[in-house]
């Protein structure tokens, strides 16, 4: 298929209007709304259309900073963001109530979403979310998702480790703890579950390898685990990426196993003109966005990691699209604001 074969200008209404309406198949994820925000914003940054948020930017960042906790009131390390403002009682940076805390997944797409339309980070207190994902550590090196409880596995792990360094500060994580989790959870397969004694899994496996990365860990794996991983994630291919042995071929694994594989320098393996005949195939002509599966109706996830998984081809076969950073999941001009931000910092 042609580039002309991406339908551009669909893709990018079927964004921008998700952003600005939460579908009603979406309802039950109110409470997650920062995270759709940010498949929506960094979905236009990689289709290159960010400018059609220009006049949204600054509200957008505002709605952003108001689900910020920046103030550790109570001394329970409840700083980082909420999903959304259905919680708040009240204006302001300090939890409003005893069940107003912040959510390791939110406060990753939050600073992701504020890096990706150009501000300065200056109304969050460092420290203070390094100290709100320290306490989310378990013993076993793990990460739950909040201070008030909830599951903790892999996601929640490569969360913190993106957290950390999307504010350069890594006082947040116990490297060694994180580190023989994820050795830990490596399969019999040579995959990554979302624990020890777990069944390997696409997402699991790309969480852990980007985790590693980001804390420059990657190396304390032993060089027959990264053949290992390398090997089960090539496996996966079929036209499209499968998740698990004996699934379907499925969109969002173009971004899991193909920025896994990027990043464990195993990219050239991958059949790069099959991933995108699979993933162009899911796509909707009619409304844009783009599907699980072919004649399945879009959904706002898989046309995110659909778009932002082919702008890893190496070479590029779709040059229109933004490149993404297969460890942060942001385009490279973003991360490059990340990095002056970074040099601020330290000056």
């Amino acid at each position: 298929m042609a580039e002309d074969d991406l339908l551009i200008d669909k893709h990018a209404k079927f964004l921008l209007r998700t952003l600005k309406i939460l579908p009603g198949s979406s309802g039950s994820a109110d409470n997650q709304r920062i995270t759709i925000a940010f498949f929506a914003v960094s979905g236009l940054d990689v289709l290159g259309r960010l400018n059609l948020l220009e006049d949204m930017r600054e509200d957008i960042i505002t709605w952003v900073y108001n689900n910020l906790i920046n103030i550790d009131t109570d001394k329970k390390s409840r700083c980082g963001f909420r999903g959304s403002s259905t919680l708040k009682l009240e204006p302001g940076y300090s939890p409003t109530h005893i069940h107003d805390f912040a959510h390791i997944p939110m406060t990753y797409t939050a600073l992701a979403i504020l890096v990706i339309l150009g501000d300065d980070l200056s109304r969050i207190d460092r420290e203070n979310i390094a100290k709100g994902i320290s306490v989310l550590q378990l013993p076993d090196g793990s990460f739950k998702d909040a201070a008030e409880g909830g599951e903790n596995d892999m996601r929640f792990l490569y969360c913190a480790a993106a957290i950390s360094s999307l504010i350069d500060l890594r006082t947040g994580v116990d490297v060694d703890r994180a580190t023989k989790y994820i050795s830990e959870s490596i399969s019999y397969e040579g995959g990554i579950g979302q624990g020890p004694w777990l069944e390997a899994h696409g997402g699991s496996t790309y969480c852990a390898v980007a985790a590693l990365s980001l804390l420059d860990s990657l190396d304390r794996l032993p060089q027959s685990k990264i053949a290992g991983l390398k090997r089960w994630c090539v496996n996966r291919q079929i036209s499209g990426f499968q998740g698990r042995p004996n699934k379907a071929e499925d969109t969002c694994y173009t971004f899991w196993l193909g920025a896994a594989l990027k990043i464990l320098e195993g990219s050239n393996y991958i059949d790069w003109s099959e991933i995108k005949n699979f993933v162009l195939t899911t796509q909707d002509p009619i409304t844009g966005g783009f599907a699980k599966g072919t004649d399945m109706s879009p959904d706002l996830l898989h046309t995110y990691l659909g778009l932002s998984g082919l702008s890893l081809a190496e070479p590029p076969l779709l040059p229109s699209l933004n490149p993404v950073d297969p460890a942060l999941n942001i385009t490279l001009r973003a991360k490059q604001h990340l990095l002056s931000l970074h040099k601020q910092w330290k000056s």
